[in-house]
Formats: C-alpha cells, sequence, structure tokens
C-alpha cells in the first residue's frame, strides 16, 4: 500500500466511531516506534511533520524514512502530515516533495485572513490529490514554533467553524475546546468544552475534527524523567478518559507529540544515569524506541479505538 490521503480514514472514522492518532516524528527511531505500534495492533496511522522537524531532520530525509515504513508494513494505511503549516510556501513545498496531507494554520490571524489563506492552500492541495487540515480558534502553550499565551487562548465559535469550512473547503478542522500545547496544559482540574464540540459537528457533521495538544503527559513518564535528572515538575495533560469520550464524540484525529517527546526521553535519561559506561547510541535509543512502541500502542488501544481498523 501507498501513502493514503487522510480522506479515506476519517470517513471510516466518523461512521465507525473512533479516532486515529496522528503522531509527530522526528527521527528514524520515532518512526520505527510508531509504525511498529500501528503494524501489530492492525491500525490506521497519521505520521506528522512540524516545520520545525523538517529544518532539522531535512525532509528528504524524513520523507525516505516514510517510505520505508509504507514498504515494511504495506497493509495498514499512512498518511504523511505537515504539522502546523505557518504559510503558504511551507504547505507547497510539502505538498511538492510527496505529503499526502497538510495542515495550514491561520489561527493566529482575524477571521477573513484565516479564510483567504487556507483557500490559497486547499485550492493548490486539492489540484494536486492532497488533503488539507485548518484551524479554527487559539490553543494555549508551547510546541515548538506555535507560542500562544493563555491569555490570548480563545474556543472555537461553531457558527464560525460552519462558515470557514463552507467558504475554504478544508477537509478536516482543528477546534479549540481546551486543550493546549506543550506539557503544562492545566493548572487545576482538566476540562474540556464537549458542548462547542457537540455544537460544532451538528453544524458541520460531515468534517472531520481535529485535536490538537491532545498529549496525556503521561505521569509515569514524567516521573522517570524527573527520577533521572529531569526538571519538569507539575506537568499535566488532558487526561485520557477524556480523549476517549472525544474519539467517540465525533473526533477524528488526535495529536500526539509531548507523550512521544517522554516516551524517548525518559528511557534515555534512565540508561545514561543507570549506566554511565555506555556511549554507544544504539544501547539507549533502542529502549527509547521500544518505550516510544508502548506508547503508541496504549494510544491505539485504550484511548483512540483503532485496532484492528485498517
Amino acid at each position: 500500500m501507498a501513502l493514503v490521503t487522510t480522506k479515506e480514514m476519517f470517513e471510516k472514522s466518523m461512521k465507525e466511531g473512533y479516532a486515529i492518532g496522528a503522531f509527530n516524528v522526528n527521527n528514524m527511531e520515532i518512526i520505527q516506534g510508531i509504525v511498529d505500534a500501528a503494524a501489530e495492533a492492525n491500525s490506521p496511522v497519521i505520521l506528522q511533520v512540524s516545520s520545525s522537524a523538517i529544518k532539522y531532520a531535512r525532509i528528504n530525509y524524513l520523507m525516505k524514512m516514510v517510505q520505508a515504513a509504507v514498504e515494511e508494513h504495506p497493509n495498514i494505511p499512512i498518511a504523511i502530515h505537515l504539522d502546523h503549516g505557518p504559510d503558504f510556501e511551507t504547505a507547497k513545498m510539502c505538498i511538492d516533495n510527496g505529503f499526502t496531507s497538510v495542515m495550514i494554520d491561520g489561527s493566529k490571524y482575524d477571521f477573513e485572513e484565516n479564510v483567504a489563506l487556507t483557500k490559497k492552500v486547499v485550492d493548490y492541495a486539492h489540484e494536486h490529490g492532497v488533503t488539507v487540515e485548518a484551524e479554527l480558534g487559539k490553543l494555549a502553550g508551547i510546541e515548538d514554533d506555535v507560542n500562544v499565551a493563555a491569555n490570548d487562548a480563545m474556543y472555537t465559535d461553531p457558527a464560525q467553524a460552519e462558515e470557514f469550512v463552507k467558504r475554504t473547503g478544508c477537509d478536516s478542522l482543528a477546534i479549540a475546546i481546551g486543550t493546549s500545547h506543550g506539557a503544562y496544559k492545566f493548572k487545576g482540574e482538566a476540562k474540556l468544552r464537549f458542548d462547542i464540540l457537540k455544537e460544532v459537528k451538528e453544524r458541520i457533521p460531515n468534517t472531520p475534527i481535529v485535536l490538537h495538544g491532545a498529549s496525556t503527559v503521561i505521569p509515569e513518564l514524567v516521573e522517570k524523567c524527573n527520577k533521572y535528572g529531569g526538571e519538569i515538575p507539575g506537568a499535566k495533560g488532558v487526561p485520557d478518559i477524556m480523549l476517549h469520550q472525544a474519539s467517540k464524540s465525533g473526533v477524528s484525529k488526535i495529536n500526539v507529540d509531548t507523550d512521544l517527546r517522554l516516551a524517548m526521553t525518559s528511557e534515555i535519561r534512565k540508561v545514561l544515569v543507570e549506566e554511565p559506561s555506555v556511549f554507544d547510541p544504539r544501547k539507549y535509543l533502542t529502549p527509547a524506541r521500544e518505550s516510544v512502541k508502548k506508547t503508541v500502542q496504549h494510544k491505539i488501544r485504550d484511548v483512540f479505538g483503532s485496532s484492528n481498523k485498517a
């Protein structure tokens, strides 16, 4: 099976009531951990790349590694997606280099500017058979090049969402219902606005909905990081039970980045502290890859419900 767009993935997920994990990738070990987990679970999967990941790993290297994953696991649907595309030029570059899906994030602009930018990307992408995710509303937090202060965050307006989709023709829409980027998502009790999600789905029932900033920030991984020299006290994410509810309530795509960073980093820290004589990267990257795989397996099986949906 070649790389696929998200169109068929989302049509099936909306019909059967589950979400598909979109996992951020930066290197070979993360890609292998994600795709090995998806293959064992017989699950569709989205590998997504931010513009900063492209700067780090370089687009040709990333595409070759993703193609290798497709060749190694031909029986599962795999999409390659641009996460938080900042401008038309970045989206175009990814489309021209073989991405099957792109996101254009115009949420930092006012409504009309967001519509115009998104429509421009949609027109180019659809000419090349590529699907487009857009964003309406602003999530707080920091992730790669995305940095939004809490007082600038804004929930998605369901009426605007309906107008936005009609005017842009985007294929999926990321909405803001209380999630946030990074490892520090909530100071108090976690709360998601499922009432907003419900109204958005009622207004645009045929448009797949996306949740960004949806890592659980798994407590065990935070604890392990801190035990072996990390300094991330008070990190807190979206509870699995809320993400599972979202997957059953019409969300088709759930993004995961922070949890993979924690899975990899906590295991690397553990090896380097417990075995200070180790300097062969394979000695710490192998268990790190396995930790990523276990994290993805848990998400697919216990949270998103996409096992055996390939």
